[in-house]
Order: C-alpha cells, then structure tokens, then sequence
C-alpha cells in the first residue's frame, strides 16, 4: 500500500509504530550530516528525518536528490521529536526514515505552495491545481464540501427528495442572458444552458413529487463580479400545497441550522422587512443590518433655506456616523470624491459635525444657521462626537447612491466583521417593473411568481402596484436566497404573459408546455434557491466566492488555465452547420 496513515493524523500514541507515508515534499532542510523534510498531505504535515548515524548512506543521496512538490513514499518509525512544533497536530512527533521512493519529480512550482504565497491571483488560477494544494484554499473546498452535507442531510430529514433537472433546455426571453449550444442532429437550433430548473421543478410538483431538492449548476451569460460566476451552484427547492409562510419556516430552519454549526449559537426567528421599507430605510433591498447608520429623510427641514441643490432636488437624505466627528477635512473630501466616481455618480456631499465641545457645524454654514444644524441633528438622534452625511437628488438614485456610502463606511470602520452574522428575510416586492425603453413590464422575479392574493385585482386596474408573492432571504448584506408562491392557475399565468407583452403566439411557443401541464391539476406550490457558492462564502467570513469553487473563471469569464472559451475546428462548425454563418 502507498500509505498506513495520512500525513495529519500520527501523533505519541503511536511511538515506535512502523509507518508508510505518502504525499508532496513541502520543504527540505539539509545541515548535511542531518536532513529534514515536511511531507505534505491534504490532511497536514509529518516531519521526516535521516542523519548520518542512522540512516544508510544511499537513504541519504536519495533525501538529497528531493526538490519541492516531488511526490515520494517513505517508510519508518514513529520517534519523539527533540524539538516540538506546537503549531501543527503531528508536531511531537517524526519519522525516522528507512526506506524512500520518489513517486514523481516536480519542477519548480511558479509560486510557492504555502499558506502565504508569492503568486498572484491570476497565475495561481493558470496553476489552479497547484494553488488547491495550499491551505487557504484546499480548506475552503472542504468547507463547502461540509456545508453541502449539511445541507443534503438537512433536506432529506425534511421529506426533500432529491431529482436531477434536464442540462440542455430550451431559450426563453426572460432574465440574463442565456448561454446557447448548436444542435447538431437539428440544424439551424439551440439548446440553452439553464438559468434555473424553474419550469421543471414546478413540472415535478404538478407530477406529485411534492418537496423536490437539487444542488445543480446554473449559467447565466451576463458581466462578472467578485460574486458572481458565470456557472454557479444553487440550491435549488420547491414545495406543494404550501403557503409562503410553510416555505420560509422550512429554510429559516435550514438557515439557522447552518449558522449554528458554525457559530455554536441559537440563532432567534429573523427579522422580516418589506422591500418599501428596505430602501426607504437602507436603499436597497438587501440591507446590512449588523450596524446601524439608517437613512432620515430631511425635506421637511432642509427646504426653503435658499441653498438650491437642496430645493430643487427631490430627495433629501443622510445618515449618521457615530463617533466620527474627528473625520479630518481631507478624510471628509476623499469620500465626497469617492461618491462622485462614476461607479457611484454623486454630484456633491454635505456634512454636518456635532462636535464634542456641543457646536453644530457644516459644509453649509453659509445657508442654515447652528439652530437649524441642531433641529437636523435631533433627527438623526446624533449626539456629540457625531458625523452626518446628506446627499440629494432623484429619490431612486440618491437612495442607492448613499446605500453605496453606507457600505462603504461599514467596510472602513469595521463594522461588517465575518464572524458575526445578521439574517433577515425581505418580503413584499414589487410583482413588476415598468422599462422606459422597451415601454412594457418586466417581472421583478420571474413570470410564474403569483401577486398576493388581495392584490389579484390591481393586474386589471394598476399592475405596477401589485406586490409579489415573493421573498428573499439576505445575510450580511447579500442576497443569499430568493423564492415565491407560483402562479398555478392556467388563466392567472396568461394573465401574467399578457402584462409581460407576450402574445398569445409567443407564450405558447415558450411555455406552452407549463401552460398544458397547469390543465392537469396543478397543486399550490412555491419555493426558493439559495446561491450555493455565496451563501457558503458568507458563512466563512467572505464575500469573494471565487476560492470556494475548484475551478472558477475569471473576471472576463475565462478559464486561464484550460484556455476557455476557444475557438473550434471548422470540422466542427461545418457539422453543426455555423461556418457560413459565422462567416457571413
């Protein structure tokens, strides 16, 4: 056998065993009549040792002739380290080697392979196989590894049965962009890669299997970003004869079961806010609540002072920074220049001091006086040695504009910590939105979400005011999972196709299948998904999800070490009937 023991587990409990050892040289030290070597497996490091006494003078030449990353097999005795290393579980112990096979040379790695490394991020992703041997990252593939289980065992204790959805599906024109694959034995048509299982888990409800579960692989064509990827993993669940409140009691549950194992406490119920009180309070509709720095709305006493930005805009809002009146001047300008970069496209900020001697001042002395100063800072309930930040404008833009501020000085002062976690469910969104440019509706969500039911009538008289059946679950300030109640009833669902803009033709030619099932018996159903890799990130203590996947893509949606996406041989295109095509 390559190996008794794995490289983490010998510890003085087995003093005097015979062992075989097997794994990657991690570090070599020669002193010339003594060598030492760290061998290296997923599961940690053994300390080899050889020496002129004790080892044969051939066992030494082969120690010698050892590089990093060679691949060897060791045989020999568990003995007690002279000088124990505290830091790692094997570390009263090492192998006094009588036996040594090079399993396989290495050449020297671009990077080295340790916890911290010289590699940069897009070398170690062309190296991704090597970057996995580092701690950093091996141990956050175990973790979603663990989570997963979790998640699995969690949902099947729960009634959940687990069914694989159809890879190659059919294009539809709502949501991101879908990635398509030719047909070959159908020339001149598509599949597309699925955004969601969404049809089909709703088919499987109509089929009776009435709690479905899959952790499956989604794609959506669209820009990247720190969290997002364009295959990604969710978990992905619907449930029959259900209401809202039976979905999100299930995965609060599932939720809570999760925080627990990681962080040993009882988590109470979740809060739950509207998505109008979201962004009037935070505006977004994923706000961080583990700090405060709500948004006031001050148009009532700001107004009328002759300072135009303000009485002309249509919003004006701020918020406070507590303890933060100290902010110096140039500290202060670097935040306004940081409101204003493009990304966030602020025209200006104000700021109003309390300072700790009592004196309210501002950037805008000129326009209100220390007794108006003072009224603005009673409603922000500030308080000597507090900061206040006010921005105006049109009330949807100001609103994220200082949602983005708000982030910002969470990230600098250090208020969003990994180690502490604050759910929260937000319930009642908009069921659509109206696009200016295409001059119809959008679904907020998707076209199957139902309205609430005592909004069913404003589809007839005023739809922009209806509110969806639907709720996401956010944790940190990301959104972690989303679902909803789905429209069951044939009439409803084409009611719903109407207001989207898709003509009969259209509806049928996308979802007639759905439409024909719904004819069936259809039960209620509704359900939620989870992005697998975000949320694990989170529970981590991060954000950037790109470490928890073994194999991500980069920022440009490529994967540097294969080389993909690639050009194909004309061979092919001429099989699936796209050389002309392309050329042309």
């Amino acid at each position: 056998m390559f190996r008794t023991h794995t490289n983490g587990e010998l510890t003085l409990a087995n003093l005097n065993e015979k062992v075989t050892l097997s794994g990657w040289v991690q570090t070599i030290r020669d002193k010339g009549f003594m060598i030492w070597v760290d061998l290296r497996d997923r599961y940690g490091i053994t300390q080899l040792v050889l020496d002129e006494e004790r080892s044969s003078k051939e066992l030494l030449e082969s120690a010698k002739k050892l590089g990093r990353e060679f691949v060897i097999q060791v045989e020999g005795t568990v003995i007690e380290r002279a000088s124990k290393n505290p830091k790692i579980p094997t570390g009263d112990i090492e192998i006094l080697v009588s036996d040594l096979k090079i399993l396989n040379a290495s050449e020297l790695p671009p990077f080295t392979i340790e916890d911290e490394t010289d590699g940069g991020e897009e070398l170690r992703m062309k190296y991704r196989y090597l970057d996995i041997r580092r701690n950093p990252v091996k141990d956050k593939l175990i973790f979603r590894h663990k989570m997963a289980q979790k998640v699995r065992n969690y949902l099947s204790d729960n009634g959940f049965i687990e069914v694989e959805t159809p890879v190659l599906i059919k294009s539809t024109p709502e949501g991101a962009r879908d990635f398509v694959v030719p047909s070959r034995m159908n020339p001149g048509q598509f599949y597309a890669l699925p955004q969601s299982p969404q049809t089909f888990k709703q088919l499987l409800m109509v089929g009776g299997m009435d709690r479905y579960f899959q952790i499956v692989k989604c794609f959506r064509d669209e820009d990247l970003r720190a969290d997002r990827q364009p295959e990604f993993t969710q978990i992905d669940c619907e449930m029959a004869f259900v209401e809202q409140e039976d979905i999100m009691n299930v995965f609060e549950g599932m939720t809570k079961t999760l925080l627990k194992d990681i962080t040993g406490q009882d988590f109470q119920d979740f809060p739950r806010m509207t998505f109008a009180d979201a962004m009037q309070k935070y505006g977004n509709d994923k706000p961080d609540i583990r700090f405060g720095m709500e948004f006031v709305e001050l148009n009532d006493l700001v107004k009328g002072k002759d300072f135009k930005i303000f009485d002309e805009s249509e919003l004006v809002v701020g918020i406070n920074v507590e303890g933060c009146a100290e902010y110096t001047r140039k500290q202060i300008d670097e935040l306004i220049e940081w409101v204003k970069r493009p990304q966030i496209g602020a025209t200006g900020m104000v700021w109003i001091k309390f300072q700790n001697d009592g004196i309210v001042t501002s950037s805008v002395n000129k326009f209100y006086s220390e007794e108006d100063l003072k009224k603005i800072a009673e409603k922000f309930g500030a308080k000597a040695g507090d900061l206040m930040f006010l921005m105006s404008g049109n009330a949807d833009k100001v609103r994220t504009q200082l949602s983005a501020l708000r982030m910002e000085l969470g990230n600098r002062l250090g208020l969003r910590k990994g180690n502490e976690f604050a759910p929260l469910w937000v319930v009642d969104f908009p069921l659509l939105e109206f696009d200016e440019e295409s001059g119809r509706y959008h679904a907020m969500h998707h076209p199957f979400t139902s309205p609430k039911t005592e909004d069913f009538h404003l589809l007839e008289t005023d739809p922009g005011k209806a509110r969806a059946n639907a709720y996401d679950l956010v944790l940190n300030g990301n959104e972690i999972g989303g679902g909803s109640i789905r429209i069951f009833d044939k009439d409803l669902q084409s009611k719903m196709f109407d207001l989207l803009g898709f003509s009969k033709e259209e509806a049928e030619a996308q979802f007639g299948f759905l439409m024909n099932a719904f004819k069936y018996g259809a039960p209620p159903h509704g359900g939620l998904a989870f992005g697998f890799d975000r949320l694990v990130a989170i529970l981590d203590g991060n954000e950037v999800i790109r470490d928890y996947i073994a194999f991500p893509k980069n920022n440009s949606g490529r994967d540097v070490m294969i080389d993909a996406p690639a050009s194909i041989a004309d061979e092919q295109l001429d099989e699936l009937e796209l050389r002309l095509n392309l050329k042309a």
